[in-house]
């Protein structure tokens, strides 16, 4: 008998193939039709080249920049404090190819129609390989709204801020080709309520907006230190007021902004998120004195967008990857995308990503044209709408797609548990699920036309019974003020799953729209898998699986 006769145990079957250099944009059939739906498709050529990127090269440097997280250098080795964050070339890699592909400024720069639509769907490719650097590319995306209030500011900044070239070195940004912006707002005693804020602002000169002031207080959240600069918020004898801060003054010496610590974070651990401390730290006033609030939400606006465009895209690599492996993983000896229960389950999360994708590309419609009243009042409700259904959905979406690989789909060496890592963000930055109720009661009652646009924008259900009574119940149920705030959450999603299913009915696609009307409105299971008889799953599966 030879030594080694025993030492090898099993031959290894049944394993799926890897999903390694796919295009993420020509495999995903509901995107690209999206995208042209809502006038996206000049962009093809650059959302293909994109898509390939992202599904090759990019998805390896997006594990590697999860797997080596930032790192915090307070001081140098002679002791001084320099305040710098390092991080892996993956992420370098990553941010390069993100903005070299005008995620950060291309709607700006050669805006027309589909502009918004176009970029998000960059972004939606992106984020599904690497959502850490997402953030300060929404950020940098986000502040130009902003800036442009301050037009001295604007002029000096924006040229470098809609740069194509990412330039990480920290320097001026007079002596830089690109800069990348983050944003400071929230403090320890306030959270949420950024009104209760105690950094202080205190005039270098006249002061007065475009003029200097130091600041001295705390960021408890502090995104993405190593940017260039930061919209933040402190109060003057007016009240709380918007600045710019950089990290560099005039003269080329370091501002007093000091890192405390990088935060330990569930996901998002490519991208830095700290706590630091203002003393005296030089920043321009961005805006009105004392509208801080009205000023910064420019730029909240963006970003809560992009917190739809991220979950819609987490949950899409989370169905792109059960999709695959129930293509070819056989139990029993029969394919499990074959498999009547399985079938249920990948239609419903299919059901669940397209309905994300659809009202997140309403959504770049609607900033493509807030010239227009109708869209801009859609635009200003619609963020906490989706903002706060969309980013909800993600989690438990994401958990059950890993649920389809088994155990595989909880082991780091697949992507599934970083999705799933990454979802909760999105619900919580820019304002959690409370808030953004809140603030859809808010343009409801308080800014006129808003209400009318809602219902304008629902329409009559397109001769669908059971939409047309869903958009009547909405109606009473708002009519109704007793209440309202407790009901807020049940308000927001029966609007959202509302325009859900009036966007689907629009597009014309029939598989789509009858089974998520059957089973978000008509039925209303409490789990994924529990779609209603008489729906072609079959159908909706190879839709949206990569390849089909």
């Amino acid at each position: 008998m030879k030594l080694h006769q025993y030492a090898e145990t099993h031959e290894v079957t049944n394993q799926v193939p890897p999903l390694d250099g796919i295009n993420l944009y020509h495999t995903d059939l509901p995107l690209k039709q999206w995208v042209h739906r809502f006038k996206g498709d000049w962009a093809d050529a650059e959302l293909a080249a994109y898509g390939q990127l992202a599904g090759g090269p990019l998805m390896a440097a997006g594990f590697l920049a999860n797997e080596n997280k930032p790192l915090f250098k307070s001081h140098d080795r002679a002791g001084n404090r320099i305040d710098l964050v390092e991080f892996h070339p993956a992420y370098h890699q990553l941010m390069s190819a993100g903005i070299a592909h005008g995620i950060t400024s291309a709607p700006w720069t050669k805006p027309g129609p589909g502009a918004h639509v176009a970029r998000a769907a960059s972004m939606y490719l992106h984020n599904q390989i690497e959502a850490g650097t997402c953030c300060p590319m929404t950020m940098t995306y986000a502040c130009v709204p902003a800036l442009k209030l301050q037009p001295d500011l604007a002029e000096k900044w924006l040229p470098k801020i809609l740069s194509r070239q990412y330039d990480p070195r920290n320097l001026p940004i007079e002596q830089k080709t690109g800069a990348t912006i983050g944003m400071a707002m929230t403090e320890k005693q306030g959270g949420t309520d950024v009104r209760a804020n105690s950094t202080r602002a205190y005039a270098v000169g006249l002061g007065g907006p475009g003029q200097a002031y130091e600041l001295v207080g705390h960021k408890w959240f502090c995104s993405a230190p190593m940017c260039d600069a930061f919209l933040t918020l402190a109060q003057t004898d007016k009240g709380l007021t918007c600045f710019l801060l950089p990290r560099h003054r005039p003269d080329g010496t370091r501002n007093q902004f000091y890192i405390q610590r990088l935060k330990n974070k569930l996901g998002n651990q490519a991208n830095a998120s700290s706590e630091v401390e203002f003393r005296g730290a030089l920043a321009w006033m961005v805006g009105e004195e004392g509208r801080g609030v009205p000023t910064i939400i420019e730029m909240v606006a963006m970003t809560r967008f992009d917190c739809m465009i991220g979950s819609s895209s987490l949950m899409r690599q989370a169905l792109t990857q059960a999709s695959h492996h129930c293509a070819y993983r056989k139990v029993g000896g029969r394919v499990l995308a074959d498999q009547p229960l399985m079938q249920n389950v990948l239609a419903d999360l299919a059901l669940e990503s397209e309905a994300a994708l659809a009202l997140t590309m309403r959504m770049g419609k609607a900033i493509d044209n807030t010239h227009d009243e109708h869209e801009e009042k859609f635009a200003r409700l619609v963020t906490a709408i989706g903002k706060y259904w969309i980013c909800k959905r993600a989690p438990a979406m994401i958990n059950e797609a890993q649920e389809c690989l088994g155990g595989a789909g909880y082991v780091e060496e697949s992507i599934l548990p970083r999705l799933y890592r990454e979802a909760p963000v999105n619900s919580i930055w820019e304002g959690s699920g409370n808030v953004q109720c809140l603030d859809v009661l808010r343009a409801l009652s308080k800014e006129p036309g808003v209400l009318e646009v809602l219902f304008s924008e629902l329409g009559d259900g397109h001769a669908n019974a059971h939409l047309k009574a869903q958009i009547e119940r909405i109606k009473t149920d708002f009519r109704d003020t007793d209440d309202i705030q407790y009901r807020a959450r049940q308000l927001t999603e029966d609007v959202a799953v509302a325009l859900q299913a009036k966007l689907l009915l629009e597009a014309g696609n029939e598989l789509v729209s009858d089974a998520f009307i059957a089973s978000r409105i008509v039925g209303r299971g409490r789990v994924y898998g529990t779609l209603p008889r008489g729906i072609d799953v079959a159908a909706l599966v190879a839709r949206s699986t990569p390849n089909s």
